[in-house]
């Protein structure tokens, strides 16, 4: 997150915002300029991902499914809105002691004693580490004790839009974005490819709520997309994964999703029109 704040300081922040007085490494100053950061910063990738993906991804056909909602993008947004500020506050912290030199993040490639290699190693634990933490703080906030004050309110999009990607109880969506702060802190990881997974982590989390089941065959059962995502919404229990099925194999969660059986929400409403 250095380079952006470095970017924002160079460009913006020095020159027209802040006092020549305050410098650029004063810890308050950068802890203030990462708040503002990452909240327009999340804004921007919410509206303009989710807002695409809506006018061109999203069946809106599903919006005349008997358990979608009255007024329903609009609350998904409402409520994506009133949380990301509250989402940001812990996330800060953890950019905060980023920029400060706590994490394991490196400016050069040849600074990875595995060059190039490192790098695409790197995003591939990423993928899988992130994926794994998730899925198991996900079926965490499925327990009883947690589950009702913290991710009821995401379950309440049955049949979800791309804006209820971001829809969450702060404590759920700080949560569940966790591990991709704390990888850093374990491990190698280059800047530029931090900044690019986390773009497209939020692009992940807004295409799995799109409405789009449609998977190449031979990875349906293995990349965890809007179909299964779609059944963990209207079925509960299952399908807990971020990007791929396996651990909800090795936990015993795994859903087969039923818009692959023909028993999906857009089946459904096909026999309701059929009637």
């Amino acid at each position: 997150m250095d380079l952006v704040l470095d970017a924002a300081d160079r460009h913006l922040l020095t020159p027209y915002v802040y006092p020549a007085s305050w410098p650029e490494g004063e810890p308050c100053r950068q802890f203030l300029s990462l708040f503002v950061i990452t909240n327009l910063g999340a804004l921007t990738l919410y509206l303009l991902f989710g807002t695409l993906s809506y006018y061109f991804i999203f069946d809106h056909e599903l919006e005349k499914h008997p358990q979608f909602l009255e007024n329903q993008v609009r609350r998904e947004i409402a409520y994506a809105l009133r949380s990301l500020p509250w989402i940001s506050v812990p996330t800060v912290a953890l950019f905060f002691a980023e920029v400060r030199g706590y994490s394991k993040l490196y400016d050069n490639i040849e600074d990875s004693p595995y060059g190039w290699s490192g790098v695409f190693f790197s995003m591939l634990s990423f993928l899988f580490f992130t994926d794994m933490g998730i899925y198991w703080i996900h079926r965490a906030l499925h327990h009883r004790l947690l589950y009702k004050r913290f991710h009821k309110p995401h379950h309440l999009w049955k049949i979800a839009t791309p804006f209820a990607s971001h829809a969450f109880h702060p404590v759920d969506g700080f949560m569940q974005s966790l591990p991709y702060h704390v990888y850093p802190f374990l491990f190698p990881l280059h800047k530029v490819t931090y900044l690019g997974l986390y773009i497209f982590v939020n692009v992940w989390t807004i295409s799995i709520h799109d409405g789009d089941y449609r998977v190449p065959r031979l990875l349906q059962h293995i990349v965890n997309g809007s179909a299964h995502h779609t059944d963990h919404h209207l079925y509960f229990d299952y399908n807990y994964g971020q990007y791929f099925t396996l651990w909800d194999k090795i936990g015993g969660s795994y859903k087969s999703p039923t818009a692959f059986e023909g028993k999906g929400p857009r089946d459904y409403l096909r026999k309701l029109q059929e009637k």
